[in-house]
């Protein structure tokens, strides 16, 4: 397995007969996977039974069993146990999947007669073939086939697979690829393109059945408007869109011939959301727009990746909105985060904010392994071409020294309170753990505390806190459905809903009380931060759309009253990156980003859930469609429109 910069772990399958046995490991950051697992194959493909343990990438343990025995199937592990009578082939599908359990659904897939098997505990796979090649290496010759497998994922999983059914290779342009080994490298950029094609054409076809272009001026009339700047709603207003730009707000009806018309009676209109800290890939877009996130502030990516969602979203070939783009870097060790830039020198730093500078990135985001003494040149550099300059803050160094250095911009709750713990090695997994046995006991009405809130607020330093990351890492437990997710997932498709169960973090008896009153404590942090007029944006780092909303949901939670909770993922981000004269409010010139909820967001920040409709220029999304296209259960129901002033566009 490889990151962009080499070999980033490997997976390692004997099979004996009927025996398999494996043992996975893989490193980023500060992750280490490792699992070992064995298995007995019996009719049809299927295991009979199972066994995986290991330690998860954030240091939970996994110990996970199976055993189909007289027709009775039966699961224990760390997350879930049960049971089920069967009479026909079901394949137990592990929580904590690995590559070679994953090649034998593969097999399984194969030897069934429509490529289709019902999924213990719960679900369905389905295998497509969608391209063949034959590879030539010296002496060797092997012909692999490209699979997807839907029922796993929102998107169909994919990869390249033998005539055995024996995983071959993986890349869909990301920052990890897989390949045999024995293969050399340089064929994963055909097989890459190839697979990025196929997943590129299943996201097409998405777009091409759900995005309604209106070739006509939309007209929205009897809404209800919110004025995120005044923090007020203006009821009945009447908006003309033309050209994919707001035309015209008027208190009296708009008489237009052949538009396409949306009563927005009973409704509220909001401007589009951000979200100010994504990692995209062309499948996140759908999920956003859905949601009413239109904007996204891509934080770190991989070039190739991230300028290939940008042209397929601007292009109207796959759903997604704007993207602006920060550049990613680290420096070199043995815990790099490998996915942009990995810098060996302050030079080569300096080198590589050019890089980013020269292909039109706005800002740069730094990660925990850079050099301390590297911030303040460096700052001064990015600064020089126009860049900003944001990110984790180095290990052994405040996040108070790094702002002093020339940080413009903080990710992450937890730099905040790290603040205050002294010297710490953050690239490692203490900065989560301190955090869950520690943060509580910061007093954040302490005169330290408000000083170092002071001064953000004073040179303006922008703080994306991605809170429910964060609360979810240190309240999820062995188990338990992770409570920041509860609202949805039961409209989830069961084998996503299942990585919401169980814990991330190792996390003792004697320190769970500990970790609960630190989830508290990073909310009330939340709520400093909102008193002490500190500039914040709201990201995600997490399920796109979703984990949005919910940020915004855990401001208000926080204290933090509902226009100014909008104003972070509206008004607040456009300005950050130079688009408020085209985006982050509703006026007249403005580009047409407008999202339709059934609530009033200025009551009820839950309201923002109930996405009635969303207006991407001269775009229109239905979000129960795109909902259950990708197989979740919707929200709401969205209302209906007259595309073109003629058809009515309604529920399917």
């Amino acid at each position: 397995m490889y990151d962009k910069e080499g070999v980033a772990g490997t997976e390692v399958i004997e099979i004996d007969g009927a025996n398999v046995s494996g043992e996975l490991t893989l490193g980023w950051n500060n992750r280490r996977l490792k699992l070992t697992e064995s298995f007995t194959i019996g009719a049809g493909g299927i295991p009979s039974q199972l066994h995986i343990e290991g330690i998860s990438p954030f240091g939970a343990p996994v110990n996970e069993t199976f055993s189909l025995t007289d027709g009775v199937a039966s699961w224990s592990g760390t997350d879930e146990h049960g049971n089920a009578k069967t009479s026909e082939p079901q394949f137990y599908l592990p929580k904590n999947s690995t590559l070679a359990v994953k090649a034998q659904l593969v097999k399984a897939l194969l030897a069934d007669a429509d490529n289709t098997i019902n999924l213990l505990p719960q679900g369905q796979a389905q295998l497509y073939r969608l391209d063949t090649v034959t590879l030539n290496q010296d002496a060797q010759q092997q012909t692999i086939h490209l699979y997807g497998v839907s029922g796993l994922e929102l998107t169909p999983e994919m990869g390249w697979f033998d005539e055995q059914g024996n995983l071959f290779a993986s890349d869909e342009g990301g920052w990890m690829a897989i390949l045999r080994k024995g293969w050399d490298k340089s064929h994963l950029e055909n097989l890459k393109a190839r697979q990025i094609k196929a997943a590129d054409d299943h996201l097409q076809k998405l777009a091409a059945n759900h995005t309604h272009k209106s070739e006509k001026p939309i007209l929205i009339s009897n809404v209800d408007l919110v004025d995120v700047e005044a923090g007020a709603l203006l009821d009945k207003r009447h908006v003309l869109i033309e050209g994919g730009k707001i035309a015209r707000i008027s208190t009296a009806p708009i008489g237009i011939a052949g538009a396409t018309r949306i009563d927005g009676r009973g409704m509220t209109l909001i401007p589009g959301l951000w979200d100010m800290h994504g990692h995209l890939s062309p499948s996140d877009g759908a999920l956003n727009m859905a949601a009413g996130v239109i904007n996204v502030r891509d934080i770190g990516n991989a070039h190739e990746n991230i300028m290939r969602v940008t042209e397929l979203f601007e292009s109207d070939k796959v759903i997604g909105g704007e993207v602006f783009r920060a550049g990613f870097m680290d420096r070199e060790s043995e815990n790099a985060m490998r996915m942009g830039k990995t810098a060996t020198s302050l030079e080569h730093a300096k080198e590589i904010v050019d890089w980013y500078a020269e292909r039109g990135y706005q800002q740069i985001k730094t990660y925990s392994s850079m050099e301390p003494e590297w911030i303040a040149p460096l700052a001064e550099h990015i600064h020089s071409k126009g860049l900003r300059l944001s990110g984790h803050i180095p290990a052994f160094m405040t996040a108070e020294q790094a702002v002093d250095a020339g940080f413009d911009e903080i990710q992450h709750i937890n730099m905040l309170f790290l603040n205050f713990m002294g010297s710490l090695d953050t690239r490692k997994k203490l900065r989560f753990t301190e955090i869950g046995e520690h943060a509580h006991e910061l007093d954040l009405d302490s005169k330290k505390v408000a000083a170092f809130l002071d001064k953000l607020a004073r040179k303006g330093i922008v703080v994306d806190t991605t809170t429910t990351v964060f609360s979810s890492m240190l309240l999820r437990q062995p188990g338990k459905l992770d409570p920041e997710y509860a609202g949805i997932a039961d409209h989830l498709p069961v084998n996503v809903r299942r990585k919401f169960i169980g814990a991330d973090l190792d996390v003792k008896p004697e320190h769970r009380h500990d970790y609960d009153l630190s989830a508290e404590a990073l909310l009330n942090m939340v709520r400093k931060l909102h008193e002490h007029k500190v500039p914040m944006v709201a990201g995600t780092d997490g399920l796109p759309g979703f984990t949005l909303l919910r940020e915004l949901e855990l401001y208000a939670k926080a204290g933090i009253p509902n226009a100014d909770v909008l104003r972070t993922a509206t008004v607040v981000p456009a300005r950050i990156v130079g688009a408020l004269n085209r985006s982050g409010t509703i006026d007249v010139g403005k580009d047409a980003d407008l999202v339709l909820l059934d609530g009033n967001p200025l009551e009820d920040i839950s309201a923002l859930r109930r996405t009635a409709l969303v207006i991407e220029g001269q775009n229109l999304y239905r979000p129960d469609q795109l909902y259950r296209a990708l197989g979740i259960k919707p929200f709401h129901e969205s209302i209906p429109f007259k595309l073109n002033g003629s058809a009515t566009v309604a529920a399917n």
